[in-house]
């Protein structure tokens, strides 16, 4: 009889569900963050309009049809934009997400997903998921425009990461 108990045990725990411990590093977060922020329709737009700017000024300057200023101007601007979303965005986002500073357990199956610490659990469908990306050290996981998580790749094997791409993508 305890043989058998012991057989489904087994099964339920390896064949059910499976268990992920996961940390998550600041440097590696920052950079994850950097991929979630220059990925949204916004700032793609802004940052399209300022590069399209400074071209055209450059253009209009080279032929002296304007003055040096409005190209400077271009130049800063692009300048500030890439600082603040590349470094300080990125930044200000990890120091105020508790998410990224406490131990998780990624648990999941055919049927969906959980995220779960000692403050607390969120469980998912992986129907609820309406957008999906990798990075190169992150899987970014959408339920909405701006409500996301990401999940380190470095915690998983290479067949739990074809699993949960397989998961997401369908």
């Amino acid at each position: 009889m305890q043989t058998f108990a012991l057989c489904i045990f087994v099964y339920n725990f390896y064949f059910q569900y499976m268990s992920i411990p996961i940390q998550y590093q600041k440097s590696q977060v920052i950079q994850g963050l950097r991929y979630h922020f220059i990925k949204q329709s916004e700032i793609k737009g802004l940052m399209l309009f300022v590069n399209a700017y400074a071209i055209v000024t450059a253009i209009l300057l080279f032929y002296k049809k304007i003055r040096p200023e409005l190209f400077l101007l271009g130049s800063l601007l692009w300048l500030l934009l890439m600082v603040f979303f590349w470094y300080l965005l990125p930044w200000l986002f990890y120091r105020r997400t508790l998410m990224f500073k406490q131990d998780w357990e990624f648990n999941f199956n055919d049927n969906g997903g959980s995220l779960e610490s000692e403050n607390g659990r969120a469980e998912w469908a992986w129907s609820d998921v309406t957008r999906f990306f990798e990075s190169p050290l992150f899987f970014h996981c959408y339920f909405a425009p701006k409500s996301f998580f990401i999940l380190p790749k470095a915690h998983f094997s290479f067949e739990d990461q074809q699993k949960i791409r397989r998961y997401f993508k369908n």
